[in-house]
């Protein structure tokens, strides 16, 4: 499994010195996807979401908040989950690119476990696949976060930043590959 750093878009560059890690992978039996996500630094001048219920919740990319954007190597669609450091969460299914957005019934909610010292917030997530295990696999995968600052104001960070404001539903931003239990 390989951790990965995102970048931050330009367009919103962080004020203070953060780094975000990721990594996604399907369980050994591959019935469920485990993302893991690193915000790294002076965490004072992050504004992170108090604890709260696990419940769906959604327009969390409005605060920090970490995604993944899963897409099986065929056809157009794709899957949208959304993990709040509060352990709310919000998972979607879309047709095609920005087209066709509805919830995703889920088999059980993410498990969502939140690790908190005074310059790392580490977010791990757990969701079960359900309907999403019927997308063949190989899987390409946008890790993405969401970290608002201390007043405030929404950095945006990804593997790779495809257009000029940020967008993480581009495809071309979808640069980890899941393959499954024994590839």
């Amino acid at each position: 499994m390989t951790e990965h750093t995102l970048n931050p878009h330009l367009i919103a560059p962080p004020p203070a010195a953060f780094t975000v890690r990721a990594r996604a992978e399907l369980t050994p039996a591959g019935t469920a996807l485990e993302v893991v996500y690193r915000l790294c630094g002076d965490l004072t001048q992050a504004r992170i979401p108090a604890p709260a219920a696990a419940r769906r919740v959604d327009r969390l990319w409005e605060r920090t908040c970490f995604e993944a954007f899963v897409r099986p190597e065929e056809g157009d669609r794709y899957f949208e989950l959304n993990f709040s450091p509060s352990s709310e969460w919000a998972a979607y299914a879309l047709e095609r690119y920005r087209h066709g957005q509805r919830p995703l019934l889920l088999p059980s909610p993410p498990r969502i476990s939140v690790q908190q010292e005074a310059n790392e917030l580490c977010v791990t997530a757990r969701v079960d696949l359900g309907v999403m295990a019927d997308a063949r696999l190989p899987w390409h995968v946008g890790l993405t976060a969401v970290v608002a600052d201390a007043d405030g104001r929404l950095t945006y960070w990804a593997l790779r930043h495809p257009r000029p404001k940020p967008d993480f539903h581009d495809a071309a931003g979808f640069l980890v590959r899941l393959e499954g239990p024994g590839r």
